[in-house]
Order: C-alpha cells, then structure tokens, then sequence
C-alpha cells in the first residue's frame, strides 16, 4: 500500500516575494479556451479584483490553456514553479445532451483542489458549471456576480489574510 503524499509544512515559494519586489508575478490566472465568451468575462473580473488591489499589472500572469479538464495540470505547473503566491483556475462548463458535463466537472474541480494541495499553494476555483448559457453569463457579469472575481478575492484572503 503507497503512503499518502506528504505535504509541505512551509510554502518554499514564500522566500521569492518581497514586499518591494515589484518584479516578479505573485498572482496567476489559469483559464480555459473553451466556451472563452464566458472565461474572458471570468478573466476580466479576477483581473479586475487585482487591480482595485493596487497589483501592478506585471504581478499577475493569465495563461490560457484549450478548456476545463486541462485546469489543473497548469496550475499545478504555476504553483510548482515557485513563482507564485497563489493560483486562480477558471472555466465553463455548460451541461450538454449527454451526462460528460458531470464527470467533467467532477474531475476539473478534483483536479484544481488536488493542485493546490499537493503543492501547497492555494489555488481556488472559479470554474462555472451551469446548466445553460443563460446561467453562465449570470455568473459571470462584468459589474455583478463574477466567479472569477470570487476566486481572485479568495486568492487574496489565502495570501493576506
């Protein structure tokens, strides 16, 4: 039987962020290609959180990635790197005429928790999952409800307590 993974007790990214480093990105912004009408509104409202924060634009980096499923390998990648202080994943997933939907989002938000706990640093989620388009935009509103927003804020509690 193989022993649990163990976890790490200090995050070794924390020596890279100084509070005058203005160079490094401290923030990172996973999002799927798929259904982008909706992940760009995502993108738009996490990037909009940071920047009422006072971020410096350079401190947060947005990597694209073709959908939902592809989430977590990327933001597992982000936080291993060490480069950042924590990860906001988001994406749409809408239901379809088959049952896909379900095992796909059960596995992208699996994923996006196991990627912030194996590696220790906190990456949230922000991922639709809705049953129409209509829902989608309603989660997604550029002044309004904004999960990408939610996910950034998280984020920032994880970091700044």
């Amino acid at each position: 039987m193989r022993s649990p993974p163990s976890f790490p007790r200090k995050r070794e990214s924390d020596a890279h962020f100084r509070e005058n480093d203005k160079s490094r990105p401290r923030f990172g912004i996973v999002a799927g290609r798929f259904n982008s009408e909706i992940t760009e509104r995502l993108v738009r409202g996490a990037l909009g959180f940071f920047r009422e924060k006072k971020m410096p634009p350079a401190q947060v980096k947005v990597v694209w990635v073709p959908g939902a499923f592809e989430l977590a390998g990327a933001a597992a990648r982000m936080a291993r790197s060490g480069r950042y202080q924590a990860i906001v994943a988001v994406g749409c997933i809408l239901e379809g005429e088959t049952s896909h939907h379900r095992t796909l989002s059960q596995a992208t938000v699996s994923g996006v928790m196991m990627a912030g706990v194996l590696t220790g640093v906190p990456v949230t989620c922000g991922v639709i999952t809705a049953q129409s388009w209509k829902l989608a935009l309603a989660r997604s509103q550029l002044k309004g409800l904004n999960r990408g927003r939610e996910a950034a804020r998280a984020a920032w509690a994880l970091t700044h307590g």
